[in-house]
């Protein structure tokens, strides 16, 4: 089975918003929405797992009722950082008996255009692998400055990638590498790809889309903005 996981924990400070990003209204229902929607039209998840605050289930759920899902929905809640608020995840999806050899897709609710190939590529990568993530090449030159701000290393952009989400992992084994590490060390994760290849898991590059962009600033906001005013037009 296949279990989504959308990751919507986070405030947002940069965005410089009254409220979390993955709350803001566009088009007449929050960020999020538009990233569960993807999720469900791309027929392949059996099952979400919504990571949010307390304070805003109320308000996903109103809008989940209006997607008449049929797919079961789990609430989980986030932890003090975004690695920890996968680990929470993990321990809800086991706890409602899900079981090792599942696959749990991990998305950010800031990734709204996500869309049904970038999730198929990711969980067929998973398949073969223990692990995959969306990632897209890079397209500029990369510098490495370790001395005064001056160029100490140029890496070679054909192997540079650059990760999104999702991140789809085998249930079992990503839970495993949670349990044998301390909340210090879960702690300083920075990405769950990154924590998953660290820990020994094979991680699969998968084929992203530069439209998979994360909303951080308020330029991000606007650009959605227009995308999806564009689209109702």
């Amino acid at each position: 089975m296949n279990i989504a996981v959308i990751l919507s924990g986070g405030v947002g400070t940069r965005m410089g918003a009254d409220i979390p990003k993955q709350y803001i209204m566009v088009g007449g229902k929050p960020v999020i929405i538009y990233c569960i929607e993807q999720f469900v039209n791309s027929d392949s998840i059996d099952a979400f797992i919504i990571s949010l605050d307390g304070q805003w289930k109320s308000l996903v759920e109103e809008y989940i009722l209006q997607l008449g899902l049929k797919s079961p929905v789990f609430y989980s809640l986030p932890g003090e950082t975004r690695q920890h608020t996968i680990y929470q995840a993990l321990k809800c999806a086991v706890a409602n008996g899900f079981s090792d050899d599942d696959i749990v897709i991990i998305h950010d609710a800031v990734r709204p255009l996500v869309d049904k190939e970038t999730i198929d590529n990711c969980l067929k990568g998973c398949m073969s692998y223990d692990a995959a993530i969306a990632a897209i090449d890079v397209k500029d030159t990369i510098y490495v400055s370790t001395e005064a701000d001056c160029i100490t290393e140029v890496p070679e952009r054909s192997v540079l990638h650059a990760g999104q989400t999702p991140e789809a992992f085998r249930l079992g084994k990503y839970l495993a590498i949670h349990d044998c590490r301390t909340y210090e060390e879960i702690s300083a994760v920075t990405g769950g790809a990154e924590f998953a290849f660290r820990c020994g898991m094979k991680v699969f590059l998968s084929k992203g889309k530069e439209i998979n962009f994360k909303l951080t600033t308020p330029e991000d906001l606007h650009r959605f903005e227009q995308i999806i005013s564009q689209g109702d037009e």
